[in-house]
C-alpha cells in the first residue's frame, strides 16, 4: 500500500503513561512488544527501559492511557513532552484508520529548576504559561499505518526504497505539524514512539449513485514555515513562505479506481502586514515593497517545483485598502509570469457581491483550459497511474479563508464531476446536483472543511459558509457571518498575540535559550505595561457618568459646569489616547515582534 509504514517500524498505538516521582515511564499496551520509554523529570534525558521501576508504597505513581507521543520541547531549563490523551477515529485513509487529536497533555520535566537562578525561574514560568494556549491547538490528525502529509499523487511516486522507511521519515515537513518538537526523540532513535502530526482537516463521505457506492475525501495540509494567527501572521517571509498556506486534496473512490485532485491556497506572496490597533480593519501596511517581486519569484518557484505549472488566482478588491494589495501583486506577477507561472485578477466582491455566488461560473470559464490541462491523479483497479496532476490552482483573498472556500469549492466540483465522466460513472452531461443526497454531502464537506480551516487561522467558521453548504445565500448565515466578523475582531486584538507566541515556540520559530539576551524575552515596559483598555473604557464611562451629573446641577451653582467641562475633557482625552494608541492595547506577540 502506498506510503504505509513498514512492518519493522510499527508505532505504538496505545501506550499506558506511568507518572513516577522523578521519571515519566511510557508502556506500550497495543500488543506490539517493545521496550518501555522512561523520560526523567529533571533533566528530559531519555532511556529505554526492559521493565517498569519498583513502585514505592510511599509515592504511588499517576496511570493513564495514551496514545502517542508528538515530542518534545526545550525552554531556558526545563523540558516538556507533548503527549496524546484523547483520540477520536474519523474515517480511513487509503484503507487505514485516521485519527483526529481530541486531547494533547503537555508534561512538564523542569524539577531541575528548584536550583535555578530566580531570574530563569521568571523567565521559565512566563514561557511555560504560553503552552496552555499550545495544548488547545485545534485539527490536529494522524495514523499510525500510512502518509498523511504527502498527497496521493506524491505517495504514489514515492521509490521502493523511501516506501520502507519508518512514517517520520517519509513526512514532508512543511505539513508536519510536530517536526520540530520530534527532534529529540529522533536524535534518541526513538522510531516507535516517532508518530507525525498533521494539522488541517480530514473529512469523508460515502453515499450511493445506482448501484456503486462513492468514497470522497477532503484533506488540508496546513504548511508550518509561516503558520500563525489571522493578523500576526499576513504576507510572505522574506524567503517566500505565505502565511496561511494550506494544500487541499480531494479524493474519490469508485468501483476500484482512485482519483485525485490537489488545491493550495495562501496569503499574497510578498511582505505585507495588518497590525491590530482596535480598528476593525487596520490599515494594510507593504513591508519592503522594493522586494516583492524577488519575494513572489522564490514563492513561485517553489510551488513550480512541487507541484509543476501554476495559476494564481488573486480574488480580493481592485478598490479600497485591498486595491493597493492587489496592485502590487499584479506589477509583482508581470515580472515573474511565464508559460508555467500565470495569474489572474477575479474581483470576487465586484461581480458576485455577497449573494451571487453562481457568478463564479465566469470564473471557471477562464481557468477551464488551464485544469483540462493539468488534469489530475487518477489510478486504475490495479494502481496504476493512467492521469497524472501537472499543475495547480493557487487561490487567495485577504484571509485566504471565505472568498477562497467558496471559489475552491466550485473547482473541487467541476473537477470531480470531470473524473467521474473519464470513469464512466457520469454521463456527458451529468452533474454533482442530479444526484441530491451527493450533491448535499458533497455541500456540507467542504462547508466543514471550510470551517476547520478558518478556526485554525482566525479562530472562527468561515463566512459565507451557508453558500457552501446550502448552495444559496440565507438570512440565518448572514447573522452568522456578522457574530464571527465581531468574535473575530476580539479574538484578533485580545487573545492571538499569546496564541501566536505559543505557536512560534512550538514550531521552533522562537527558540529559548540561556545563551539569549535576556532582555529580548517577553516584557511590557513604559506606558505599555498600564495600558489596559478595561480600566480605560472604565474611565471613560466614568467620566461621562460624573459630567452629566455636575452638568445637572450646573443651574444651582457655577463651579459645577466647570467639573462637568472636566470631567467630558478627560473622557474625550483618554478615548483620543486609546485610538491613537490602539496597539498599545492589544494583546501583541512579544517573542516576535511584527515588521512594521
Amino acid at each position: 500500500m502506498m506510503g504505509k509504514v513498514d512492518a519493522g517500524h510499527k508505532l505504538h498505538a496505545r501506550m499506558r503513561l506511568w507518572e513516577f516521582p522523578d521519571e515519566y515511564v511510557i508502556e506500550p499496551t497495543d500488543g506490539t512488544g517493545g521496550s518501555f520509554l522512561s523520560v526523567s523529570r529533571v533533566d528530559g534525558s531519555m532511556k529505554l527501559l526492559d521493565e517498569l521501576p519498583q513502585c514505592s508504597a510511599v509515592h504511588v505513581p499517576k496511570i493513564q492511557s495514551i496514545y502517542g507521543v508528538m515530542g518534545m520541547l526545550k525552554l531556558l531549563a526545563g523540558l516538556y513532552l507533548f503527549v496524546i490523551t484523547e483520540r477520536e477515529c474519523v474515517g480511513s485513509y487509503l484503507g487505514h484508520p485516521i485519527y483526529k487529536v481530541s486531547s494533547m497533555k503537555i508534561l512538564s520535566c523542569d524539577h531541575s529548576l528548584k536550583s535555578s537562578p530566580a531570574e530563569q525561574k521568571s523567565k521559565e514560568t512566563e514561557f511555560s504559561s504560553l503552552l496552555n494556549a499550545a495544548e488547545k491547538t485545534p485539527g490536529l490528525y494522524f495514523s499510525y499505518d500510512v502518509n498523511l502529509t504527502l498527497s496521493m499523487q506524491r505517495l504514489h511516486d514515492l521509490g521502493d526504497e523511501a516506501k520502507t522507511l519508518p512514517l517520520w521519515r517519509q513526512a514532508d515537513p512543511r505539513y508536519c505539524w510536530n517536526n520540530f518538537i520530534m527532534e529529540i526523540l529522533i536524535d534518541n532513535k526513538l522510531d516507535p514512539y516517532l508518530l507525525p502530526i498533521l494539522q488541517g482537516t480530514f473529512h469523508n463521505f460515502q453515499t450511493a449513485i445506482g448501484k456503486d457506492t462513492i468514497d470522497v475525501t477532503l484533506v488540508a495540509r496546513r504548511c508550518t514555515r509561516r503558520t500563525g494567527t489571522r493578523m500576526w501572521r499576513r504576507g510572505a517571509d522574506s524567503d517566500g513562505y505565505a502565511a496561511n498556506f494550506v494544500e487541499t486534496e480531494q479524493i474519490v473512490q469508485i468501483n476500484g479506481y482512485t482519483a485525485s485532485f490537489v488545491q493550495v491556497r495562501g496569503s499574497m506572496p510578498f511582505e505585507w502586514e495588518q497590525v491590530v490597533n482596535l480598528k476593525y480593519k487596520p490599515k494594510f501596511e507593504v513591508v519592503n515593497p522594493e522586494k516583492a517581486p524577488q519575494v513572489a519569484e522564490r514563492h513561485f518557484l517553489d510551488l513550480r517545483k512541487r507541484y509543476g505549472a501554476v495559476l494564481a488566482v488573486d480574488l480580493v478588491n481592485k478598490t479600497g485598502g485591498e486595491g493597493q494589495l492587489c496592485e502590487m501583486y499584479g506589477n509583482a506577477m508581470q515580472q515573474i509570469t511565464n508559460e508555467e507561472i500565470r495569474y489572474l485578477h477575479f474581483d470576487f466582491h465586484r461581480i458576485c457581491g455577497h449573494i451571487h455566488f453562481e457568478r463564479l461560473s465566469r470564473l471557471y470559464d477562464q481557468i477551464s483550459e488551464f485544469l483540462n490541462k493539468n488534469r489530475y491523479l487518477l489510478l486504475n483497479e490495479k494502481g496504476e497511474k493512467i492521469e497524472e496532476q501537472t499543475g495547480v490552482v493557487r487561490s487567495n483573498c485577504i484571509d485566504c479563508l471565505d472568498r477562497t472556500n467558496v471559489t475552491q469549492s466550485m473547482i473541487g466540483r467541476k473537477m470531480l464531476e470531470m473524473q467521474l465522466r473519464r470513469i464512466g460513472v457520469f454521463g456527458a452531461e451529468e452533474t454533482i446536483s442530479s444526484h441530491p443526497k451527493f450533491d448535499e454531502n458533497f455541500k456540507i464537506l467542504w462547508a466543514n472543511h471550510g470551517d476547520n480551516v478558518s478556526i485554525q487561522y482566525s479562530g472562527t467558521p468561515a463566512l459565507k459558509g451557508d453558500y457552501v453548504r446550502y448552495g444559496k445565500r440565507t438570512f440565518e448565515g448572514i447573522l452568522k457571518d456578522g457574530w464571527n466578523a465581531l468574535s473575530r475582531y476580539y479574538l484578533n486584538n485580545f487573545c492571538d498575540g499569546t496564541k501566536q507566541d505559543a505557536i512560534d515556540m512550538v514550531h521552533g520559530h522562537f527558540i529559548a535559550s540561556t545563551s539569549r539576551d535576556m532582555t529580548a524575552q517577553p516584557e511590557k515596559g513604559g506606558l505599555e505595561a498600564f495600558a489596559s483598555l478595561p480600566l480605560a473604557f472604565s474611565l471613560v464611562l466614568a467620566g461621562i457618568v460624573v459630567a452629566f451629573m455636575s452638568l445637572k446641577q450646573a443651574r444651582l451653582e457655577w463651579r459645577h459646569l466647570f467639573f462637568s467641562l472636566m470631567w467630558a475633557s478627560l473622557s474625550i482625552a483618554i478615548a483620543i489616547f486609546v485610538r491613537a494608541n490602539g496597539r498599545m492595547f492589544c494583546n501583541r506577540p512579544r517573542l516576535q515582534k511584527p515588521r512594521c
